[in-house]
């Protein structure tokens, strides 16, 4: 079935890119445009300027359902994010644009089959990871993300896992040790922290969401993620979803907020340690250092520290 306006659509692709306008995208982003996806090469073409060009919004994960608002000849697609929430652009979800080969029709999580379908549920657990045609196989579709949720389509066998992936008809397989199943109950903040510390030192791309490249909501947003939690993906948004805590009572994976005097809240980290002596630490997507960092607050920040939240 071809895509249709006003229909759901899905994310068939392990990583597709949510941009502001068809015309904001640049030359050094045609990686990340083909039908084939290569996100690790268009990080890598990008100087550290063009790593926080404010063409991109974010990104999707493979399975990540969307609805579509308008279709191009030119082969774009205008999405809503439903998974991301975004209240203050669109109450239904994030609003972008991305290559319509990028979506296909259909379920994002097939029914189940097999004598484990109560176990259907499954989430990427490896930093990145690949999906296979057979069990040690060759690699169909690469860059698989932590957090990504596919459905199961059978036992394991000899370390690999049967699962669903968008737009194929057969079953694909991953390394067993890859996934786990979708948690069913509340994660402890310590557990989110524990997630989001396997992305220390890696680069900083704005509006990104991936173990490519990330940003401070985008690393709040996947970490929660990979426990079937769904938060907002901007960060004031987030403070908007969590509950304020008196500054001093906050906990190893709570949520520190920043703003400028009379603006917004632009930027979130996690809280790594407790508050000692008037010193705080958070490990965050930093927009200065370009990578995630672990680190105490320096003077800056804490000028512009507006409140502890938890989730």
């Amino acid at each position: 079935m071809e895509l249709q306006v006003g229909r759901e659509a899905v994310v068939r692709v392990p990583v597709a890119t949510l941009w502001s306008a068809p015309e904001a995208v640049r030359p050094v982003d045609r990686p990340a445009l083909a039908t084939a996806p290569d996100v690790p090469a268009w990080i890598a073409g990008m100087d550290t300027d063009q790593q926080v060009g404010e063409c991109v919004l974010s990104q999707l994960l493979l399975g990540e359902r969307v609805r579509v608002t308008e279709l191009r000849a030119d082969g774009w697609a205008r999405v809503i994010a439903g998974e991301q929430p975004a209240a203050g652009l669109d109450p239904r979800g994030y609003p972008g644009w991305l290559p319509a080969a990028h979506l296909t029709t259909g379920p994002a999580n097939p029914t189940a089959t097999g004598p484990d379908a109560s176990a259907a549920a499954l989430v990427v657990d490896a930093t990145v990871t690949a999906l296979h045609a057979a069990p040690d196989g060759p690699v169909t579709l690469s860059g698989v993300i932590l957090g990504t949720r596919l459905a199961a389509a059978g036992r394991a066998v000899d370390g690999w896992r049967a699962v669903h992936a968008p737009g194929r008809a057969d079953p694909l397989w991953v390394p067993e040790g890859d996934v786990v199943p979708l948690p069913t109950e509340w994660p402890e903040a310590k557990e989110v922290l524990a997630v989001a510390e396997r992305f220390r030192d890696l680069v900083y791309i704005w509006g990104g969401m991936s173990s490519h490249g990330i940003d401070c909501s985008g690393l709040v947003h996947l970490a929660w993620r990979r426990f079937g939690v769904t938060l907002p993906r901007d960060a004031h948004a987030q403070a908007e979803r969590t509950t304020p805590l008196a500054l001093g009572d906050e906990r190893p994976g709570d949520l520190y907020f920043f703003a400028r005097p009379g603006r917004r809240i632009h930027h979130v980290g996690i809280v790594s340690t407790e508050p000692h002596g008037g010193e705080r630490r958070m490990l965050h997507a930093c927009y200065l250092q370009r990578r995630v960092v672990e680190e105490r607050l320096p003077a800056d920040r804490e000028a512009t520290l507006v409140g502890a939240h938890r989730v």
